[in-house]
């Protein structure tokens, strides 16, 4: 049982940390993988690595192709924008429903947030963290806290294309700026004007791929056909 567990725990771990990689652009869009060298790297047997691609397979985050190999996958612009519908449904609607007295530890959470997006020296990263904190602090404002979950669990090519947005501008003050417009319109109580500053800032992201992807389109999907080939090495058509 003990063993097992352990198993569990290692196959667990592995996930979250290639899930991670991907995500966080560590492992690029349309890098090769490679199990052995994986494995090598965080120190397991290919068992747990295989199972994690696979895993991540599923999710849309990497491709296995028989006979060629694995790649992360190169960012799909519709999925970004199928992950982006929901991601605002939720959390316009998250607005409309948020109390006429709202909890004042969470208030207090979100300035403190706001507060930590404006230090000099933020990194890129770091920011990425503070604004889904920010998101998840406002539906927990709601009563939907709960909901980030589902969210977060359908937006891997989202984040994607939102980092890639982030480290292509190289600075955040425009989206930290959008946070200050949005908490000061729910701290007013104008359900309105946050509905517009929230639907403004989540559709930034298809501004951010338009031109990412004129500059760098070999990090974007072409169509659901495409095949890498094996030559001497292994390359994208």
């Amino acid at each position: 049982m003990a063993r097992s567990n352990r198993q569990r725990t290692s196959r667990r771990a592995v996930y979250e940390t290639l899930r991670r990689k991907v995500l966080t652009l560590e492992l690029p869009p349309g890098a090769a993988l490679s199990e052995n060298e994986l494995a090598a790297a965080l120190g397991v047997s290919r068992t747990p690595v295989r199972e994690s691609l696979i895993l991540l397979s599923q999710e849309g985050l990497v491709q296995i192709f028989p006979q060629v190999g694995s790649f992360v996958s190169r960012v799909d612009p519709a999925k970004v924008a199928d992950a982006q519908f929901l991601r605002e449904a939720v959390e316009l609607a998250a607005l409309d429903d948020l109390p006429a007295e709202l909890d004042a530890d969470l208030v207090e959470e979100l300035r403190r947030n706001l507060a930590e997006q404006e230090r000099p020296g933020l990194g890129l990263e770091d920011f990425f963290e503070l604004d889904e904190a920010f998101h998840h602090a406002l539906l927990r404002l709601s009563g939907h806290g709960s909901a980030w979950a589902t969210v977060v669990s359908a937006k891997g090519h989202l984040d994607r294309a939102r980092r890639l947005g982030l480290y292509d501008t190289a600075t955040p003050t425009g989206f930290a700026a959008q946070h200050v417009e949005i908490f000061e319109a729910v701290l007013g109580g104008d359900a309105a004007l946050a509905r517009s500053a929230m639907r403004t800032h989540l559709r930034a992201v298809f501004d951010d791929v338009e031109r990412v992807r004129a500059r760098s389109p070999e990090l974007f999907a072409k169509d659901t056909g495409s095949v890498p080939v094996r030559r001497n090495v292994v390359v994208w058509e």
